[in-house]
C-alpha cells in the first residue's frame, strides 16, 4: 500500500508540471508582446539644392542630412533598413554614415531606389548617428507641377513600412514658357515716285511754240546780213 501511495503522489506531481508548462509559455509570450519594437525616427536636419530653387527641367543635385533619433536600446534595429526613393531620372546616390561627427560606413547606388542596412547605423543610444545623402539626377521635362526628390522610410524585417518613419522631400517645378515671334510675310508695297513738277503757266508745248518764231527771226537776220555783204 505504501508503494502505491508513492506512485500516486508522483503521478500527480508530473501532471501538475505538464499543466504549468503551457501557462509559463503563455506568460512569456505575453511579456514579449509588451516589449516595444526597436524603431527609430528619421529627422531632416539639413537640405540643399544645386541649382537653387525653383526646380527646372535638367540636372539637379540634392544634399540631405537625416538624423536618427532612437526609441529603444539602440539607435536603429539591425534587422531593419532605410529605403530611399526618388523621381529624378538617372539618379546616382552617395550615402555617408556619420557617427559622432566622424565618417563611418559609405556606400553608393544608382537608380530610383537605394537602401541603408540597419547594421551600418545600429549603435548604442549614447552615439550620435546620422546619414548624409548626396543625390544627383535629372528633373524630367514632363515633371510637374511637383516632383518627389527623395522619400526615406524604415522597413522592418517583414518588408513592411514602420509607421511614423516616413520622410518626404518634394518641390514645385517651375513652368517654362516659350514665346514664339511670328514673322510677317506681307510683301512690301512700292510707292511710285511722283512725276516732275512743272512751273505754273508753262508747258512743254508752249515753250517749243515760243522758241520757233525766235529761231526763224534770228535766221532771217543772219541771212539779211549775208546778202548785204555780198552786194558791197
Amino acid at each position: 500500500m505504501g508503494g502505491l501511495k508513492v506512485h500516486i503522489r508522483e503521478s500527480k506531481e508530473k501532471n501538475r508540471n505538464f499543466t504549468l508548462v503551457p501557462i509559463i509559455l503563455i506568460g512569456i509570450a505575453g511579456v514579449l508582446t509588451l516589449v516595444p519594437h526597436v524603431t527609430a525616427t528619421l529627422v531632416l536636419t539639413n537640405t540643399s539644392f544645386v541649382p537653387a530653387l525653383p526646380l527646372v527641367p535638367g540636372p539637379q543635385k540634392v544634399s540631405v542630412t537625416m538624423g536618427i533619433i532612437p526609441s529603444g536600446a539602440m539607435t536603429f534595429s539591425r534587422t531593419h533598413e532605410i529605403q530611399m526613393q526618388t523621381d529624378l531620372e538617372d539618379a546616382r546616390w552617395n550615402i555617408q554614415v556619420m557617427v559622432n561627427g566622424i565618417p563611418a560606413a559609405r556606400q553608393t547606388a544608382a537608380g530610383s531606389a537605394a537602401f541603408v542596412n540597419g547594421a551600418l547605423i545600429s549603435y548604442p543610444t549614447n552615439y550620435d548617428v546620422s546619414v548624409v545623402v548626396a543625390l544627383d539626377g535629372t528633373v524630367p521635362a514632363s515633371a510637374g507641377p511637383e516632383i518627389g526628390l527623395m522619400k526615406a522610410e524604415e522597413i522592418d524585417n517583414s518588408g513592411e513600412v514602420v509607421p511614423g518613419s516616413v520622410v518626404t522631400i518634394s518641390r514645385m517645378v517651375a513652368v517654362l514658357t516659350v514665346q514664339v515671334t511670328e514673322t510677317s510675310t506681307t510683301p512690301a508695297t512700292t510707292i511710285p515716285s511722283p512725276p516732275p513738277t512743272e512751273m505754273p503757266g508753262f508747258s512743254t508745248l508752249a515753250g517749243i511754240g515760243a522758241l520757233v518764231p525766235g529761231c526763224l527771226a534770228a535766221g532771217g537776220r543772219i541771212h539779211g546780213k549775208n546778202c548785204h555783204s555780198s552786194e558791197n
